[in-house]
This record gives C-alpha cells, structure tokens and sequence, in this order.
C-alpha cells in the first residue's frame, strides 16, 4: 500500500539529489518475500507515478537491489529507510549496494507501515471516535464487533493510530500554492481513507477539468457519523498527508464541511466546479444530499475513470475476505524481522 510513510520517505530521498528513481516491486516478488500485497501491480504504479517526489517508476524492479539496476538507470546511489528489508531467506536486501557504498539512509516514518494498516483491518476498532450499535443505523452495523478481538487485538501491527504531525511535516507535504485571479478552481472532496489509486485517478481528472485543485477532507467524526463505527482506518492528518503528497493536488481543506455550501463555494478560492465519482454518495447526518446545491448552481460533475470500481471498503474486503492468510502474514513479517535483528546483533 502507498501510504504517507512510503511519500515522507520519497521526500527525503528526492532531498538528496536532482532526479528520483523508483522501483516498485511485481506482484509475484511481493508474494514471494513479504506475502501477498494488499494493493494490486498496477494500482501501486499510479499510486508511486502521482507522488510529487517522484521523477520516474521501475516497474517491476527486482526485490533484492544490485549493483547493474543501479548503473543501467543512471543512479548514483540508492536510498531506503532505517528499517531492515530482508529476503524471503532473511538476507539483507540491499546488502550489495551497501557494500559499495552506493546505499543512503533515510529515517522511517513512525507509527505507519503496510503490515500495520493492515493489522487496523484485522482488528477493525476505532477505539477513538466508535460509537456503540445502539446508535448506528442497522445498514451500518454489518462489521461491527465482528473482527475487534481475537489473538491478533495483542499484536503490535493492529494498533489505533494517534498520529499527531507537527506543522512542519504539513509544510513539507505541502505547495505553498493560492490560486491566482484568472484560474479555474476545480474542488473535490472525501474521505481519502486508505489513499488509493481510485482517488488518484479522480483527482488527476478534476485537475485536468481546471487550472488549480482544492480537496476537502472530512474529519473523522464527521466520517464515523456517515459510513459507520469502523471508520475512518486511518485518521484526518494521515489521510491529509496522503492527499498532500498527490501531485495533482494544489491544496487541501483539512475538516472539511461533509455538504458543500455557499460559504466554501463563495470563500476564499472561489470555487467554479466541484467533481465526484461515480460511487455511491452516502447522505448528510440530515438525509440531505451533499452537493445540492452545486447541482443547483449547474457546477457539479461526476466523472469516471479506469479505476472507478475500487474504493476503500475494496481494500478492506480484500483483506477481511481472507483474514487468516493476512493474519499469518502478519505473524510471518514480525518473526522475520525479529530473527534478522538477531542474526545482526549476533
């Protein structure tokens, strides 16, 4: 999965020289050394192609990274994090450009990785902000209680985030932008829950349909109310930081209100046209549709694209449809990062 730790790290490496490379693995290496990927071969190829950092996308670069993929794509060096990556044998990845001296390090983003968001889904809490099936809709209450215990509630890769980014890691993800007097300001919204290449391809659209991109996120009891207790998985800031790092994007409204109304339309960016997808728009906490009144005004348009059909529930099936394999996936990467330590400290 492509998440703001994955884009904090590409930041970095892009800080350390002129042009970024970036290898991402096939679906079959993934498999083979670390279980079987959440997100799809192609979906990652968007997902990395829209981070802004990123100047250019190996496709299916090899796992175990050499000397001559080095050499063959022009690179100087090659840049991971402070984190161990081992083989499916429990070598060390990257061992042979360390040796000659051609590896940088970069540091890991804290309390965010694939196996932990994936853990979130197993568990399936929102400890913060869940509300008890008393109070939800019965529509709402399908998932509910159904995957918040077992062996796995214990792990350290099925924690709720409290991630709480200082404003200098929000100016790092961010242009610095305002729209000038002569563009079209296009704006979209939504929960951004578990950035995919679905939201991707949309905001890629709605920039194309003007000059400057506004996206409205909606805070997490706002999402919670709307879609049920189990969400959002990820929380308002890391959902912020994943948009920010889209490089379709110009700039985000982080809170955004869940209707869009005449005072965001007629605020400061002075809105001209407000895009959605085709999936389904859940009502307001009043029934009211949410884009009334740019329908009204005849300033809204849905829009589809290649990768219309996947949305974040998508992802969570995903993993809630074969929990036992991801579980022991879990279980697999923590004893073979625990036993690559040993063998370091040995």
């Amino acid at each position: 999965m492509m998440h703001y730790g994955h884009a904090n790290a590409l930041r970095q490496a892009k800080e350390m020289g002129d042009y970024l490379v970036v290898g991402v693995h096939s679906d079959a290496e993934i498999t083979k050394h670390k279980g079987v990927p959440v997100t799809l071969e192609e979906e990652r190829y968007v997902a990395v192609e829209a981070c802004k950092w990123v100047d250019e996308v190996v496709r299916g670069a090899p796992y175990v990274t050499q000397l001559d993929l080095l050499d063959e794509y022009g690179c100087d060096f090659c840049v991971h994090g402070d984190d161990l990556v081992t083989t499916a044998d429990g070598d060390d990845t990257y061992a042979a450009v360390k040796n000659a001296g051609r590896f940088k390090e970069c540091k890991r983003t804290p309390s965010v990785s694939t196996t932990e968001l994936v853990g979130r889904m197993l568990l399936m809490t929102r400890e913060h902000h869940e509300h008890t099936t008393e109070e939800m809709p019965e529509s709402k209450r399908s998932r509910i209680g159904t995957f918040s215990s077992g062996a796995d509630a214990k792990s350290p890769y099925t924690s709720v985030s409290h991630i709480l980014p200082t404003s200098r890691r929000i100016v790092q993800f961010s242009n610095a932008k305002e729209p000038q007097a002569h563009e079209k300001v296009v704006y979209v919204d939504g929960t951004f829950d578990l950035f995919h290449a679905g939201h991707i391809e949309i905001l890629r659209k709605a920039k194309e349909m003007g000059d400057f991109l506004l996206v409205g996120i909606h805070d997490d009891q706002t999402v919670n109310k709307i879609k049920g207790a189990n969400f959002p998985i990820m929380n308002l800031h890391e959902r912020a930081l994943s948009v920010l790092a889209c490089k379709y994007v110009d700039e985000v409204i982080i809170g955004a209100p869940y209707s869009v109304n005449q005072e965001l339309l007629k605020g400061s960016f002075h809105i001209s046209l407000v895009v959605h997808g085709k999936t389904t728009t859940e009502p307001d906490t009043n029934n009211a549709d949410p884009y009334a009144l740019p329908k009204e005004l005849g300033i809204y348009q849905e829009v589809e694209t290649r990768f219309s059909h996947l949305t974040t529930q998508t992802i969570i099936d995903r993993i809630l449809d074969r929990r036992q394999l991801y579980e022991e996936r879990n279980r697999k990467k923590q004893a073979k990062e625990l036993a690559a330590l040993a063998k370091l400290e040995a």
